[in-house]
């Protein structure tokens, strides 16, 4: 069954990919890359002043339809301000998921607030809206308008749903807690540019969403992210703050708050301009891709490939596959078997819980969802150069 499966699996890559090796996730520059990098080197404005930077902005803002978007050195610099800008502060809590990148729980922490873990649900990987309710019912209290955790005496002060994978998790459900106990909501949409719930693109439905732009990304530039938020206010609050809260003066260096050296540099700018024009074929590459996979892995048994959400279009960062309960325990041999042969295959992230750093927050009692989905899930390749050539 072991050798079955695995080989199976193999030879359904093999036959979409008809390669003997492929990277998880490569970028692809097929654009005007080279020639807004020769312009930026030109100008010599390649570090934290430029025109691709504002460029940049006011792309992503249109593509997105929020109102403002600030742009940073990475993902997580963007959620960690966005955090701030949220109200976090030292001794909250931030409700997560245990299913998510680690950068997720560290955003949190850096705040000084400590990372609260609730479980996901299968039909969008991301967070149980219905569970999180009745938990939040059972284990919390309302004083003066402050949602209070009963067992530690905090307070519940942000909600951070994560967009697994870059398929929408169940939004209306999560406003519907975070308005009902009063939490706020900030999106971390890091992996979902390109993606869409509804009618409105992801990052755009909590007070603040983040963006990243790091190389393994649907997009990139380099390493970078961004923060969207529809109030200038805070849209102004987030460039100031990320720019070492530095005063506007001609020669006076000034600074009135403590600031983070979190700026996008202009040639990273550049190179996200350039990726980010490319952006609709290269989501569309990406959804060929998910096509001629669903087809091959329609004959294998003991695994399924994993939908996009129904009332959402993904950009299917990463195509994800989902092991049967009977087949779960092959999962290190299917990854063992794949790698070998160089189709570079990923098991879903160690479960924020399961770390070191984070294993004494408080959580759910029960995460047996996310625990069942890290036992079972494998990341293929799903590169977007890989669907170019796909009718």
């Amino acid at each position: 069954m072991q050798a079955s499966i695995a080989n199976s699996i193999v030879a359904a890559l093999q036959q979409v990919l008809g390669v003997q090796s492929a990277a998880l996730h490569e970028p692809r520059f097929g654009g005007n890359e080279w020639r807004y990098l020769k312009e930026c080197l030109d100008s010599t404005f390649v570090s934290s002043v430029g025109k691709f930077v504002d460029r940049l902005e006011a792309d992503l803002a249109d593509y997105t339809g929020s109102a403002y978007a600030v742009a940073v050195v990475n993902g997580t610099s963007a959620l960690h301000i966005a955090l701030m800008l949220a109200g976090v502060r030292q001794g909250d809590e931030v409700l997560l998921p245990s299913l998510t990148f680690v950068a997720t729980a560290n955003a949190a922490s850096y705040c000084g607030a400590v990372p609260h873990f609730v479980d996901s649900e299968i039909a969008t990987l991301g967070i149980d809206a219905n569970r999180l309710r009745q938990y939040l019912s059972d284990k919390t209290e309302m004083t003066s308008g402050l949602c209070i955790n009963r067992e530690t005496g905090r307070v519940i002060r942000a909600l951070v749903p994560m967009h697994c994978f870059g398929h929408p998790g169940d939004i209306d459900g999560l406003l519907a807690v975070a308005r009902d106990f009063n939490i706020v909501m900030v999106e971390d949409a890091a992996e979902s540019l390109g993606s869409w719930y509804g009618h409105r693109h992801t990052g755009t439905f909590g007070k603040l969403g983040t963006l990243s732009f790091n190389g393994n990304k649907t997009i990139t530039t380099g390493g970078g992210g961004a923060i969207l938020t529809q109030d200038l206010e805070l849209a102004k609050l987030a460039k100031h703050m990320t720019t070492t809260a530095k005063q506007s003066h001609v020669w006076e260096y000034s600074h009135d708050m403590v600031g983070y050296n979190y700026r996008m540099p202009n040639i990273n700018a550049a190179l996200g301009c350039a990726q980010l024009e490319q952006l609709p074929e290269l989501i569309n590459a990406k959804r060929r891709l998910y096509q001629a996979y669903e087809e091959a892995f329609a004959e294998v048994a003991g695994v399924e490939l994993f939908r996009e959400p129904a009332g959402s279009q993904s950009n299917y960062w990463l195509q994800t596959l989902l092991l049967s309960e009977d087949n779960k325990d092959q999962r290190d041999a299917i990854l063992s078997a794949t790698n070998t042969l160089g189709l570079m295959t990923r098991p879903a992230w160690t479960l924020m819980h399961r770390l070191p750093a984070y294993e004494g927050c408080p959580r759910m009692a029960s995460l047996s969802v996310a625990e069942n989905l890290a036992d079972r899930i494998i990341n293929i390749p799903s590169g977007s150069a890989l669907g170019m050539g796909l009718d």
